[in-house]
């Protein structure tokens, strides 16, 4: 089964284990495999994955052995990693998409909010420091409160926050809770999918076409 899975920059397992993933490698556990628990896991959809990202480093993965699923992830014995990529910015331009998204389905009209968007842009490319994206980031936040909106809280956030998983995985949360209804929030994640998937892909064709 094919699946993904995030790492840390250094590529270390976690939970004291350090061995280190390399592309084409498979690691294996010798235990029983438990969901949350113990063994090697990964998801099927790369937006699930997000959701359990220690790190910026995706993963396309297979997994082998013994395999347990579940809704959002799968956990297994063993675990090749087939490439990765450094998807850190990567995972903020995925932030900042998702969450212009919330904003606009929010109906929030402050510029403080998108301001913060932009600087986050900004910020990625090298055009501006750390103190003047906290400053957006303030603002933002300040007019989230001021608006008493979920979304353009978790999306004002999105310039704050400096790990590009977390800027990601909180963006991303905040366009589908916005969705009206069960079946918009499951539409939402699909898109998200779509989108974050499409983006690691062409990522990943652009490396080897550099090699």
């Amino acid at each position: 089964m094919k699946a993904w899975h995030f790492t840390t920059a250094d590529m270390k397992l976690g939970y004291g284990d350090g061995r280190k993933i390399e592309d084409g490698k498979t690691l294996t556990v010798d235990c029983e495999p438990v969901l949350c628990h113990q063994g090697l896991h990964a998801s099927k959809r790369l937006i699930d994955a997000l959701t359990y990202a220690p790190g910026p480093v995706i993963c396309r993965v297979e997994l082998g052995g013994k395999v347990l699923h579940d809704e959002d992830k799968s956990v297994a014995t063993e675990r090749t990693c087939l490439w990765h990529v450094d998807a850190t910015n990567l995972l903020h331009e995925f932030a900042c998409s998702e969450a212009l998204d919330a904003l606009k389905a929010a109906k929030v009209t402050d510029k403080r909010c998108f301001d913060a968007i932009a600087a986050k842009r900004a910020w990625v490319k090298g055009e501006i420091g750390d103190a003047e994206l906290d400053a957006a980031g303030v603002a933002a936040r300040a007019a989230a409160r001021a608006a008493a909106r979920a979304a353009a809280w978790d999306a004002a956030g999105v310039a704050a926050r400096a790990a590009a998983w977390v800027a990601a995985r909180a963006a991303a949360r905040a366009a589908a809770w916005d969705a009206a209804g069960d079946a918009a929030g499951v539409a939402a994640r699909k898109k998200q999918n779509r989108r974050l998937t499409s983006m690691v892909m062409a990522e990943y064709r652009r490396i080897n076409q550099c090699k």
